[in-house]
């Protein structure tokens, strides 16, 4: 008797491509948190991937820069990006269900994952992506 291939897995939820924000402004670990923080400011972001030669090696937010700001004596024109960010950051496929993506970032309590294919970032998926997941999701079982 012939074994039957398993039926393709239905996706139920979105992927994180379909809310996360595309092109996301970026720095490298040697830059300033003082150009950081104008970046963040000007374009009104909360998160920067950190990328060396093209290959992502931390994520910066603003929430780290607040730290690093609060310690006496720290100036921000002295204090490079790769001293402030966070090394271990957590990174999803454009094609990761949006589900998936916001379990991790609750069990590891993150306010972001970097979506990228391979070291090529795509975007980044914030808290304020999953709240615009949710409000669709919300908006459609009306």
């Amino acid at each position: 008797m012939a074994r039957q291939k398993p039926a393709p897995r239905i996706r139920q939820h979105p992927e994180v491509r379909a809310y996360m924000t595309p092109l996301p402004y970026t720095i490298g670990p040697k830059r300033y948190l003082a150009e950081a923080v104008r970046t963040m400011r000007d374009k009104r972001v909360r998160h920067l991937p950190v990328l060396d030669g093209g290959r992502i090696v931390g994520m910066l937010s603003q929430r780290d820069i607040l730290i690093i700001e609060s310690l006496p004596g720290v100036d921000p024109k002295e204090v490079q990006v790769e001293e402030a960010m966070v090394q271990d950051v957590f990174t999803v496929r454009p094609e990761t269900p949006v589900g998936e993506a916001i379990e991790t970032m609750m069990d590891r309590k993150l306010g972001s994952a970097i979506v990228a294919d391979g070291d090529r970032v795509l975007g980044v998926f914030t808290t304020i992506d999953a709240l615009r997941a949710l409000h669709a999701l919300l908006e459609r079982s009306r």
